[in-house]
């Protein structure tokens, strides 16, 4: 009885978390929203060396602000900051236990989401003043740079040395830990950089993904972390409200850097990155049609795609922007379900739920 009551309470506290998140973050747009019109102006640049089907396709979209990511990460912050004071003041009201920050779940999550947050924020603002911004390979190097502070938390700090391979258990992998930590923040970084490029897509995929990952923390008993995401979460709902197409703001390097990072590292957190390939399949599939696509240019000097990543291929086949959108969302939904039954599976809890049916 007692476990029931404290599940009920903790649903309570996620979805009120939730909700409280999306309000805020509405409440916020119209205001930064004055802010990027008045200040940060042109906005987004069309690229137009190098990729022509992608200019002809987004060139009406030139000039649209950016930097849009930022309310999603600003309110997260703002309500771990407030609900952390509410905490200390109101512990004993329902608004002080609305507190998700602690040492061992979202310390680091919360962290990667603010810093990477302003270091994209810094890119996006090179690019409108300088018009461009970094390279890829520059960003990969800037990527590394800051998944080196997660690994070495995760492995000093936190004493993680082993990962989950599903089916098999546990490995032990020793220092070796720190460039697979490496590796998993930097690629989900940049397959998420590949999947923003139509409105809502990125956004969408983000909702799922995270949804995913929140239910396997649960399972796992993670409540925290749970609850920063439900507030992600919450956050996300808001943006893509005018985000959608037509979108109103883009996300830009601030909110898929901060989003692209947080998702590796709640994956780390939950030893479950092995189940990236399905809960984050859309931006898999991205990443790996601008990679191959590059092999084939170098080697048999002929593209394979239309135009990369493959959103604009189908873009430049006929298909409409939004169409696009919402068949990617429906396949990054259903990765999203497979990757779950996947860890529940690998966990056993059904074989242990249908035993205390029977029992």
């Amino acid at each position: 009885m007692y476990e029931q009551i404290f599940n009920v309470v903790n649903v309570v506290k996620i979805l009120t978390v939730a909700t409280i998140s999306f309000f805020v973050a509405i409440l916020i747009t119209p205001l930064w929203m004055k802010v990027l019109t008045k200040y940060f102006r042109p906005g987004k640049e069309i690229e137009k060396s190098g990729a022509p089907i992608f200019n002809s396709l987004h060139k009406k979209k030139e000039g649209t602000p950016t930097m849009g990511g930022v309310i999603i990460w600003f309110t997260v912050a703002l309500l771990a900051l407030a609900f952390w004071i509410f905490a200390k003041i109101l512990p004993d009201r329902f608004i002080g236990h609305l507190n998700f920050l602690s040492r061992s779940q979202t310390f680091l999550p919360i962290g990667f989401l603010i810093v990477a947050g302003l270091v994209g924020m810094a890119d996006d603002l090179f690019g409108i003043i300088k018009r461009g911004g970094l390279r890829m390979s520059q960003r990969l190097i800037l990527y590394a740079i800051v998944a080196a502070g997660g690994a070495w938390w995760f492995y000093f700090k936190l004493g993680w040395d082993f990962i989950n391979v599903p089916f098999l258990g546990d490995v032990m992998v020793g220092i070796w830990y720190i460039p697979i930590f490496i590796l998993v923040i930097v690629a989900t970084a940049f397959s998420a950089n590949e999947t923003d490029g139509l409105d809502g897509l990125v956004g969408g995929v983000f909702l799922f993904s995270f949804a995913a990952l929140g239910a396997i923390a649960f399972v796992q008993q993670r409540i925290d972390l749970v609850v920063m995401i439900a507030g992600i979460l919450g956050a996300l709902v808001a943006f893509l409200w005018f985000n959608i197409f037509p979108a109103k703001f883009f996300m830009g390097d601030t909110g898929v850097m901060s989003l692209g990072f947080v998702l590796g590292v709640v994956a780390m957190l939950t030893n479950t990155f092995l189940l990236l390939p399905l809960i984050a399949v859309v931006m898999l599939i991205e990443s790996l049609s601008v990679i191959v696509q590059m092999i084939s240019k170098k080697v048999r000097k002929k593209k394979i795609f239309l135009s990369t990543p493959i959103h604009h291929h189908f873009e430049a086949l006929g298909w409409p922007e939004t169409q696009v959108t919402m068949r990617f969302w429906m396949i990054s939904a259903v990765g999203a379900i497979l990757g779950i039954i996947v860890f529940l599976v690998d966990s056993k809890i059904p074989a242990l739920l249908f035993h205390h049916i029977v029992k």
